[in-house]
């Protein structure tokens, strides 16, 4: 069982900044000095059941990232989602038998432009979540490309799931359940199948997620991206594009 006890979102844009070419490094730069004052690794929370890990999203533009965090974080789903402009920042508790596990949820843009800042968000991560649809072969092959990335540059510990997004569009299904679920097995991540728009098995994914974190966690401390909420408390700072 678990318990969602709160959330909150906040929005990194990059805009017209990331059209000058170097023109991004002063969001860069506000990133570097949000991540000095959060992200410690290998630092536990006030109590050893209590873990913080990084957790990423990535794939293609439209396969239904952001819809999936915020049903998970605020049980909501829009049917015209707005696109992510360069990420966008969510957390949100679980409270598991075995432990509390709080996630910082970096919800990547799925546009190519944007991919050269991927890296960003994925270093140091304890968790990522690759998503596609399963309407689109594409997204698919996209999908792919990020778990090789992530296998060459990632955590090499990382707790990695390939979600098969959008299960409510199964008359228009392009890709079948059984070539994820063996894409996954060849590659060590687990599968699971979403919808965002009816919910099904959403708090099941970041559920299993947090399970596979808790029960890893001896051994892949050193590789989460973890911080010490009494040290860091009062001192939030968090800086974004207008």
């Amino acid at each position: 069982m678990y318990v969602r006890k709160q959330n909150t979102r906040e929005n990194l844009t990059v805009k017209s900044e990331r059209a000058t070419g170097c023109g991004h490094l002063p969001f860069l730069l506000r990133f570097l000095l949000w991540s000095s004052h959060h992200l410690v690794a290998a630092t536990r929370m006030g109590s050893s059941n209590n873990i913080q890990a990084k957790l990423v999203l990535l794939g293609d533009m439209g396969t239904g990232k952001t819809s999936i965090v915020l049903r998970f974080v605020k049980g909501q789903y829009f049917d015209c989602q707005e696109s992510t402009i360069g990420a966008a920042f969510f957390s949100q508790i679980l409270s598991l038998n075995e432990a509390t596990v709080k996630f910082d949820i970096w919800d990547t843009a799925g546009q190519e432009r944007y991919h050269s800042l991927a890296p960003m968000y994925y270093r140091g991560a304890a968790a990522a979540v690759v998503v596609y649809d399963i309407s689109s072969t594409d997204s698919f092959t996209r999908a792919k490309k990020w778990v090789q990335e992530l296998q060459r540059q990632g955590n090499p510990r990382l707790v990695m799931a390939l979600v098969a997004n959008k299960a409510d569009l199964e008359t228009k299904r392009q890709v079948d359940n059984e070539e994820g679920e063996l894409y996954a097995q060849e590659n060590g991540l687990f599968f699971i199948e979403t919808s965002a728009k009816t919910a099904q098995n959403v708090n099941e994914l970041f559920y299993e997620i947090a399970k596979r974190l808790v029960k890893a966690r001896p051994a892949r401390l050193a590789a989460m991206t973890l911080h010490d909420e009494t040290r860091s408390r009062g001192r939030r700072l968090f800086c974004c594009s207008t």
